[in-house]
């Protein structure tokens, strides 16, 4: 069983920057897609950034240029640098970790999911 456990969720202002940090425990954290989900209240988890083994990357068109996603295997650990934040960047950050290389939702579903951690953007 992996364990996932998101940190770095707070409240900051319009245009401020968060960094979440994603760890996940086992010994093939480097085989894993890793990716970054997010809810608001009333709608659908999305996708929001996500990384491979390889490093490839996906990025949501709205957080394009804003967001970056990055790994550290020797830490076991993901992370998501959230810069120039908006109001629309608030919900609840999940952080999830599966087998494959693909980006696809579906596969997403059988990932380990961590709890969450709360983002929330003043205006």
């Amino acid at each position: 069983q992996v364990q996932v456990v998101e940190s770095g969720g707070g409240l900051v202002q319009a245009g401020g920057s968060l960094r979440l940090s994603c760890a996940a425990s086992g010994r093939t954290f480097s085989s894993y897609t890793m990716g970054w989900f997010r809810q608001a209240p009333g709608k659908q988890r999305e996708l929001v950034a996500g990384i491979t083994s390889g490093t490839s990357t996906y990025y949501e068109d709205s957080v394009k240029g804003r967001f970056t996603i990055s790994r550290d295997n020797a830490k076991n650990t993901v992370y998501l640098q959230m810069d120039s934040l908006k109001p629309e960047d608030t919900a609840v950050y999940y952080c999830a970790a599966k087998h494959g290389s693909s980006f696809m939702l579906e596969e997403f579903m059988s990932a380990y999911w961590g709890q969450g951690t709360q983002v929330t953007v003043s205006s």
